[in-house]
């Protein structure tokens, strides 16, 4: 099975970058965030041209997240229980089991700054969803949690520490959250980058950074032995970061 995940920050702005790159890599199921979609404008169909069911969790707004699957899609879960809000709760997180496994999409809360009210609902968010993972874990073996973190796990997964001094996604209470994340029964599938010695998923637009390879691991695939034991290849698609309107993050290819 192959399983992908992706930030492709609007699905709309990025869908020929979308279609061409599924019907190139042909993964069997695709996590997505920040689709930036409402239910009538993603790309339901045209994904179901090229053998894919869509299960979508949106609100035309900032956030959004969905599951793409060639290999069945039953089970569905929007959100979570316990899922906290901002103050209603959000679309971030979509569930569903797919060939047998069970895989979750979701897009992290960004924080903005470690004194603003949306850096503690980023923790409080992560606390629920350690508990929700949990419970789900009680039913499944294979079980995977895929997206876009908005945490740096180490320093090794910034390009300069010292450049992310009293920001989120490096703090301890962030790193704390997902180690208790993984405390559930995970683990951290660390995928090899394309170049260089350090997995990057995301380079900011501004300043070239993408092209001086500054940037950071936030999107991860956490998940069960099971799962972890049989991968056989993990990579950060760095080619699809290139080119014309790419998404300011790369794609990460799981196989096993």
């Amino acid at each position: 099975m192959r399983i992908a995940t992706w930030n492709v920050n609007s699905v709309k702005a990025r869908e020929p970058r979308l279609l061409a790159w599924l019907d190139e890599k042909k993964p069997d199921v695709v996590c997505l965030q920040e689709v930036k979609s409402t239910t009538e404008l993603f790309p339901t169909e045209q994904v179901g041209e090229l053998g894919y069911t869509a299960a979508t969790h949106v609100d035309g707004r900032w956030n959004g997240v969905a599951l793409l699957s060639r290999v069945g899609l039953d089970d569905v879960v929007r959100g979570f229980p316990g899922e906290p809000g901002f103050p209603d709760p959000e679309t971030r997180a979509i569930s569903a089991t797919c060939g047998g496994v069970r895989i979750w999409s979701i897009y992290v809360p960004n924080g903005r700054t470690p004194d603003d009210p949306h850096y503690q609902y980023k923790l409080t968010w992560l606390a629920a969803l350690r508990d929700a993972v949990a419970a789900d874990l009680a039913g499944h073996t294979d079980l995977a949690v895929c997206g876009d973190f908005n945490v740096a796990p180490t320093d090794a997964d910034v390009w300069d520490p010292s450049a992310f001094v009293n920001s989120t996604h490096v703090t301890a209470p962030e790193r704390s959250a997902l180690t208790a994340l993984l405390d559930t029964g995970l683990r951290d599938v660390v995928p090899t980058p394309m170049k260089g010695p350090f997995p990057f998923t995301y380079w900011d637009y501004r300043a070239g950074m993408f092209h001086q390879n500054k940037g950071m691991r936030i999107d991860l695939v956490y998940a069960t032995p099971a799962v972890a034991d049989r991968v056989s290849s993990a990579v950060v698609d760095r080619e699809a970061r290139k080119g014309k309107g790419p998404s300011d993050h790369a794609p990460i290819i799981v196989d096993f």
